[in-house]
């Protein structure tokens, strides 16, 4: 049976910026949109926000869809990534809780877009879907029968 990974990412914008997380990986240091894995006893939604608050230490809640990607890593592993938009006012401060972040930047998109550090091409790809206004309504997400609180 195919069980490929599930991952929820964020792509967080303020006043023009868009929040990365940098993390070690192989001994190199990458860039990603606070992102990982779902977890058993969570809604796709739940994960996002959880990652959020681990990774960077804001409070948010995903506001639109931006894409459902599959995809296959370079070492063969299969990915749905679930990329969810989320805008904000303006600018907070980082403060990340997962060890595996070492820091957070805001950063221009060009900036993202053209770096080589980044941990795939999912990240500049759901940039891009950020851009070009791609939004789907979080309503398309319901926990049928969630043995679980919401």
């Amino acid at each position: 049976m195919f069980k490929p990974h599930v991952t929820v990412a964020c792509v967080v914008q303020a006043e023009g910026y868009f929040l990365v997380v940098e993390e070690e990986i192989n001994h190199k240091m990458l860039w990603n949109q606070p992102a990982g894995h779902l977890e058993a006893d969570e809604t796709l939604l739940q994960a996002a926000s959880r990652e959020l608050l681990e990774e960077t230490g804001i409070h948010a809640q995903p506001q639109s869809l931006l894409q459902v990607h599959q995809w296959i890593a370079p070492d063969g592993t299969p990915f749905l990534r679930f990329s969810f938009a989320i805008d904000l006012p303006e600018r907070q401060p980082t403060a990340p809780r997962d060890s595996d972040i070492s820091c957070c930047h805001w950063l221009k998109p060009e900036e993202i877009l053209n770096a080589a550090c980044l941990r795939s091409p999912l990240v500049a790809e759901s940039l891009r879907c950020y851009q070009r206004g791609q939004r789907y309504p979080l309503s398309l997400f319901e926990a049928f029968n969630w043995p679980y609180s919401l």
